[in-house]
């Protein structure tokens, strides 16, 4: 059996995009042999800044979310990383592990930081490095992550490999990315060569999981379209970006191949597609939204959840980092 770790960071809503890219994915992932590890990256969140009261209602509107979706806590660990020292501790000895020269091919955090990247925090910077502890701390061999994430999980690599070569161990395994073939990638409403964020400037952009079904429906209408009439093959999306966008969440929301939906919508305008895709959106996250709802009406039982999740994560995560820190030299506690 082999033990998966994925995290997610609980700020902003979570969209359509982290629903079907991710979310969706993870209830799946239960049903397999393998142990499931969740966690709300709460410190990644702070690598930009956030305010107290916001962060700790968006930590529980994101749990709440999952628990909705179906994540299990009987059958999976959820929980929110502050809770559980270790990663703190693995991710400082991994900061003296990896090089300066690693973190600064990171592409990520150029995308970040932007073009004053003097003005970033040094968190932003090392990110990458509590990644890592991330998934070494519960000595995870398997990661779902998408194509932006890819070089953060080599460098993850790198890192163990290099600590298992200094202290002359073979301690920290290989994480292999764990590539999830029912796995979308949604773009923005408003321009479909953008990826779908729940921290794009626009809520016209993107739909969350929390929206109603006027909402939804408003956001469908408005989405960015071009004035040609839809296609008959898939080939023919090639250069219209948001066509493509909203033929392939109108698949993968309903269970069928962008081919199949094209047969269908072949030759008509965006009008009565729109009006349909509103309708299966709106009957697929109405029920999500409903369900996160009644679990933020007892914050007690969900920071109970959350609370039970940490103790059973430091479980595993504390005996592997005490290890850690023995083989670099730290006396014990």
């Amino acid at each position: 059996m082999a033990r998966i770790f994925s995290g997610i960071q609980p700020t902003g809503i979570a969209t359509l995009g982290n629903y079907l890219g991710a979310l969706r994915n993870w209830v799946a992932l239960q049903e397999s042999e393998d142990e499931c590890i969740f966690c709300l990256v709460d410190l990644h969140a702070i690598t930009n800044f956030q305010e107290a009261a916001a962060l700790r209602e968006q930590t529980r509107q994101m749990a709440a979310l999952l628990l909705a979706c179906g994540i299990d806590p009987a059958r999976s660990i959820l929980f929110h990383q502050s809770a559980v020292s270790a990663h703190a501790r693995l991710a400082w000895i991994f900061n003296c592990v990896a090089r300066m020269g690693w973190l600064k091919r990171m592409t990520q955090f150029k995308d970040k930081a932007g073009r004053d990247q003097e003005a970033a925090s040094t968190g932003l910077f090392v990110y990458p490095n509590l990644m890592a502890a991330d998934i070494h701390a519960y000595h995870a061999t398997k990661v779902p992550v998408g194509d932006d994430q890819l070089q953060h999980l080599e460098l993850a690599n790198d890192i163990a490999e290099k600590f298992n070569h200094d202290f002359g161990v073979a301690f920290f395994p290989r994480i292999e990315p764990l590539v999830l073939k029912d796995s979308a990638r949604v773009m923005s409403l408003r321009d479909g060569t953008k990826k779908m964020s729940k921290s794009d400037p626009s809520d016209q952009s993107r739909i969350n999981m929390t929206d109603t079904a006027d909402m939804i429906d408003q956001k469908i209408r408005k989405a960015k379209t071009d004035p040609a009439p839809l296609p008959e093959h898939v080939h023919d999306l090639a250069s219209r970006p948001e066509a493509r966008n909203l033929v392939g969440i109108f698949a993968t929301i309903t269970g069928q191949t962008p081919h199949q939906v094209l047969h269908h919508f072949a030759g008509a305008g965006f009008g009565p597609f729109k009006t349909q895709l509103a309708e299966a959106l709106i009957a697929h996250i109405e029920p999500i939204s409903l369900r996160t709802r009644q679990y933020l009406d007892d914050p007690t039982a969900l920071d109970q959840i959350l609370k039970d999740g940490a103790h059973r994560a430091a479980a595993i995560a504390e005996p592997i980092v005490t290890e850690a820190e023995r083989l670099v030299g730290f006396l014990s506690r």
